[in-house]
């Protein structure tokens, strides 16, 4: 099934929201085959995948209760480069955290993310945007139940209470993966290492754990690795040798 196919299946579903009313998918205007061109200079090919362009000519996004709205043409408004070079902002929750799209160099549009600031959290939310409207529709009709709700709800605290998602950078450097083992080596000592690669949905990594210098993260050019800078712990000479220092 295409993405579009996917949209236009839950178009007459209907939900009850919280409050007891009643809602249905409401579409935004598709775009024009100049603004569509307009994106693709934005995107790292130059380029967008025929099976996007056809969806927004059908349509730009669309309005869902629980969501600020859903949009197709986000590229490049959410920024957080160095964790997603490319992305495209799809949703938001209202309080600041975001549903966003990864795209990768190759100008392939991938995984759908969960990106959380409070706590500071990345979560795989769906495996592509078709999946993700799949999941919008599963939250409009089990709520609590759905996969949206529990990343929102649950998993983020989970990763970041239980399972920060990171791996010492020298088990990673020790790693029969040759990828990982050379992007571990290409990094400082004071790293760790997120690898979502294979991992299924509902999992992540703290991006804020270790309060990292955000300038100082590394992402990896085609996969989903990403090397986070843990800071170096001082130890009692060396803050007292800095205190005195900042005395005179």
């Amino acid at each position: 099934m295409t993405v579009t196919d996917q949209l236009k299946s839950i178009l007459t579903e209907q939900y009850i929201s919280e409050d007891g009313e009643e809602y249905k998918v409401e579409l935004k205007q598709g775009l024009t085959n100049r603004q569509i061109e307009d994106l693709e200079r934005l995107l790292p090919t130059g380029q967008m995948p025929n099976e996007i362009k056809d969806l927004l000519k059908f349509s730009s996004g669309f309005e869902f209760y629980g969501l600020e709205e859903v949009t197709f043409d986000g590229i490049g408004q959410f920024g957080f480069e160095e964790f997603f070079p490319n992305s495209v902002q799809l949703a938001g929750d209202g309080f600041g955290n975001f549903w966003i799209l990864d795209i990768d160099k190759n100008g392939n549009w991938g995984n759908v993310f969960y990106v959380c600031h409070s706590p500071a959290v990345i979560v795989k939310h769906s495996d592509n945007l078709t999946q993700f409207i799949e999941h919008v529709n599963e939250f409009g009709k089990n709520g609590k139940k759905s996969n949206l709700n529990i990343i929102h709800e649950e998993a983020v605290f989970n990763i970041w209470q239980d399972d920060n998602g990171f791996m010492e950078l020298e088990h990673a450097r020790q790693a029969g993966d040759p990828t990982l083992k050379t992007f571990a080596q290409s990094l400082p000592d004071n790293f760790v290492i997120a690898d979502l690669r294979n991992k299924s949905n509902q999992n992540g990594f703290s991006w804020g754990k270790f309060e990292p210098n955000i300038g100082n993260v590394k992402r990896h050019e085609t996969y989903l690795i990403w090397g986070i800078e843990k800071p170096i712990k001082k130890g009692f000479l060396s803050r007292l040798f800095r205190k005195s220092s900042q005395k005179k």
